[in-house]
């Protein structure tokens, strides 16, 4: 195990390991403090939003979301429950149905953006600059787009 303390790909897994457990709790905790939704209400409502008709089927949202299928229907459910989204059975197939931004969850993103975006520029570009910004950005999509990942179901 010495080793792998040597070993470059290691190090740089460990250290994208490290920083997500860090950085992940603690925009958490910035959105919670501000009285916002949660990360994981954000990350579906932030998906809704952008897609067309502010709707997506169930397995779709499943694919863009970065949490498990299982999280993202409870978190949708729960959404649901808000106001902040429903779901729509899929008339063309009844075995599926949509995920759809209501007024209010469009609204709870809104008020959330700001506590978020400060959140990312407090725990991570006030330690990079614009330039480790794009550098790490680009070294993300470049490793996550070679990823052969199993459906998110399997993980």
């Amino acid at each position: 195990m010495a080793e792998d303390r040597e070993d470059p790909e290691v190090a740089a897994w460990r250290g994208l390991l490290v920083a997500h457990s860090r950085l992940v709790p603690a925009v958490e905790a910035d959105l919670r403090a501000a009285g916002q939704v949660s990360l994981s209400w954000y990350d579906v409502l932030l998906e809704l939003n952008a897609a067309p008709d502010r709707r997506l089927r169930m397995s779709e949202l499943g694919q863009r979301a970065v949490l498990s299928r299982t999280r993202v229907s409870r978190v949708v459910d729960e959404l649901a429950a808000a106001g902040l989204a429903e779901r729509q059975p899929d008339q063309a197939d009844g075995r599926s149905s949509f995920a759809v931004l209501t007024p209010a969850g469009r609204n709870a993103l809104r008020r959330a953006w700001p506590v978020y975006r400060e959140a990312i520029r407090r725990h991570l570009s006030a330690r990079l600059t614009a330039g480790q910004c794009r550098q790490l950005a680009a070294l993300l999509d470049h490793a996550a787009a070679g990823a052969d990942l199993p459906p998110k179901a399997d993980r």
